[in-house]
């Protein structure tokens, strides 16, 4: 009864949601032209060297993320939703990267992150590394390893650094510094015996190790830094986050021990810390918070943000992205895009904080998901609501948001679930998928790039996903192609963000 009285309402409501202005034809005239004038306007291309580059990551965000996470920020807004425009929607430039791992048609997180980070295609679950190296065998790995745009950046002086909501160690933003056979060997608690007899390093081991003077370091995954089975200084009666390190090393105690006499390396493991911080005065930051299998709430979440933004945020824009995959996975889309809008509000800040003049921001994914939103839903539909209609099969209501595969998929007394007898709103439900799986699958499409500042224009049509960081370098003048820096160049405005040449904001 329910589910009707909402089909029905749905129906008399229709005629209403178009507002008055788009029922005048020249109100679309005008929008287009006006389009067509800010088009007209990239014809004079920014060409100025790009002092900084802000790489902003939404694990698992495919197009149709983007475009339901944009419905979801304009109700929150209180309004209809599709009218809305993120922050990445402005940015002038837009591109598709094609996802595929060298051995996969539809690839993980650690062959992309290998192929937008160093600018090599690679094998699905190998990190930093060339397709030569089979995953988990450590014996493949010598010779084979590849560098990231962070090294390049690093190795021209700038100043580096990575931001994310999930562990630092995982593969995303390992591969900024990581070269592994494998993407799980996050400590060496996690290797087999054969591959540390046989030399390879845990990624943890190599966030300290490989590039040690990356300025700027925030994550999760602090259990990855400490001594198998000690306690974690924050839960320290929870066995989840005790340290699984083998070798007994503080590796936490080894970043600081790195850094060279004078500077100021600060090591940060609670907000309040983090908020009580001089920035100003620090040259190495480390911030590490445990890593949480509980995802986005509506109360815990929001006040997570506040605490970090007016603090780190103010030097360092960015938050949100890294879980949108998680979300994703498990089913739950009221989490996925609620990320996704993090992630947003945190490319809003950016934009604010910097320059198009000296600073190029990338906004991409790794690959999407096989979520999806239809139904023949009106104008205004809650994005997380039903469909205006039911199934002509079974005759039950069914939600917008749908999955492909995952845990969604239920069968209630031989027939499929009716969801309008459960909270399809609420923020643990998961979403009705077609194929039961314990966890929903990455989706292999194209995915979006949207591009803003120097040499952004170079992000445009449809790309292999390894041309991202070339792109970047080329408009940075950092990397190996550098024939184009010369003393013609327009010199770009002064440095916007003190800590950062180049921020990657990862998963």
């Amino acid at each position: 009864m329910k589910a009707l009285l909402i089909l029905l309402l749905a129906q008399l409501c229709s005629a209403s949601l178009v507002p008055e202005r788009e029922k005048d034809p020249e109100y679309w005239r005008q929008q287009a032209q006006e389009t067509l004038r800010n088009a007209l306007r990239l014809q004079r291309l920014n060409q100025n060297v790009a002092k900084n580059l802000i790489l902003f990551l939404g694990d698992g965000m495919g197009v149709s993320t983007v475009t339901a996470a944009r419905i979801l920020k304009g109700q929150l807004q209180h309004g209809q939703g599709e009218e809305s425009l993120l922050e990445m929607d402005k940015f002038p430039f837009v591109a598709l990267a094609k996802t595929y791992n060298t051995n996969a048609q539809v690839p993980d997180s650690a062959g992309t992150a290998t192929a937008y980070l160093c600018g090599v295609k690679a094998n699905e679950g190998t990190l930093g590394v060339s397709a030569g190296v089979t995953r988990d065998r450590c014996n493949t790995t010598k010779g084979q390893e590849v560098t990231s745009i962070l090294r390049w950046a690093k190795d021209a002086g700038k100043a580096v650094g990575i931001v994310t909501t999930t562990r630092v160690t995982h593969a995303t933003p390992s591969a900024a510094y990581a070269h592994s056979a494998n993407r799980d060997w996050y400590s060496d608690g996690e290797m087999p015996p054969d591959a540390l007899e046989g030399g390879c390093k845990d990624i943890a081991r190599q966030l300290v190790e490989n590039i040690p003077d990356i300025e700027v370091i925030l994550g999760g995954g602090r259990k990855y830094m400490y001594p198998k089975n000690v306690s974690d200084v924050e839960y320290p009666h929870e066995e989840k986050h005790r340290g699984t390190r083998l070798d007994r090393r503080n590796l936490v105690q080894a970043w600081q021990d790195a850094k060279p006499p004078g500077k100021v390396a600060e090591y940060v493991w609670h907000r309040r810390g983090l908020l009580a911080l001089n920035l100003s005065r620090v040259d190495f930051l480390l911030v590490k918070f445990p890593f949480h299998s509980g995802m986005w709430n509506p109360a815990g979440q929001e006040e997570g943000r506040a605490g970090i933004t007016p603090c780190l945020l103010s030097n360092l824009p960015g938050s949100g992205g890294g879980r949108i995959d998680h979300g994703h996975h498990e089913g739950k889309a009221k989490q996925a895009l609620h990320e996704a809008v993090e992630l947003d509000r945190a490319i809003g800040l950016a934009t604010r904080l910097t320059s198009t003049q000296d600073t190029l921001s990338v906004v991409t994914a790794d690959h999407s998901h096989v979520f999806t939103f239809g139904g023949y839903t009106p104008r205004g539909n809650p994005i997380f609501g039903l469909a205006p209609m039911q199934s002509d099969v079974d005759r039950k209501p069914f939600t917008s948001i749908l999955y492909g595969n995952g845990p969604g998929y239920k069968i209630v007394a031989g027939e499929r679930e009716n969801v309008s007898a459960v909270d399809f709103a609420h923020a643990d439900y998961q979403a009705q998928s077609a194929v039961p799986l314990r966890q929903e699958t990455h989706g292999g499409e194209d995915v979006a790039v949207f591009a803003r500042g120097p040499m952004a224009h170079l992000l445009h049509g449809v790309h292999e996903q390894n041309y991202i960081p070339h792109a970047m370098a080329y408009a940075a003048c950092i990397g190996s192609n550098r024939g184009h820096c010369n003393a013609a160049a327009r010199p770009a405005t002064p440095l916007l963000l003190p800590f950062l040449g180049l921020l990657l904001l990862l998963c």
